[in-house]
């Protein structure tokens, strides 16, 4: 049996597969709270559940309009954040430098809008790269770093450097 798509809106603060997996994990967290005590609801202890969810989970609970005050419920959405987290595309996302979280969420927002709605990013780093970024897709890569604009042009480069000595 086929799963069916998963359509749900991934909010800026979710940006790579990590953070969804964090999203499955506080789930998981918050559903085995719930569950406990509902258990403890039914022997008769009156201490009631008082369950908190960090910023990122409201966010995404919040932009789906999801209720996860069911077992039932609760137990689908983990479900279909299982079949998300493997399936989301990823684009891989190499920095010279360490990219800070506030520019990491407005280009997932743009990925999402321009490439598809749950694209993920894996970021890296490679200091090597002297400045810009380095992006691969599962058939794609696309090197606009520094590094390559200076191999492409190396040649423009030393005729220029030896134009400059000739002068001097």
């Amino acid at each position: 049996m086929n799963e069916p798509d998963i359509q749900f809106v991934l909010p800026p603060s979710v940006v790579g597969k990590v953070d969804v997996s964090r999203l499955v994990r506080e789930l998981e967290r918050v559903d085995d709270e719930q569950t406990t005590a509902a258990v403890r609801e039914k022997v008769g202890s009156s201490q009631p559940a008082d369950i908190r969810v960090s910023q990122q989970l409201a966010e995404f609970l919040e932009v789906n309009k999801l209720d996860i005050s069911t077992s039932q419920g609760r137990s689908s959405l983990i479900k279909q954040l299982h079949v998300l987290k493997e399936k989301a595309p990823v684009i891989h996302m190499t920095f010279a430098v360490q990219a800070d979280g506030g520019s990491l969420q407005q280009l997932v927002q743009w990925l999402r809008s321009t490439i598809h709605p749950q694209a993920v990013i894996e970021v890296g780093l490679q200091p090597a790269l002297i400045a810009g970024v380095s992006i691969r897709t599962p058939n794609h890569i696309h090197d606009l770093s520094m590094r390559a604009m200076i191999k492409e042009h190396h040649g423009d480069l030393v005729k220029e450097l030896e134009a400059l000595r000739a002068t001097n």
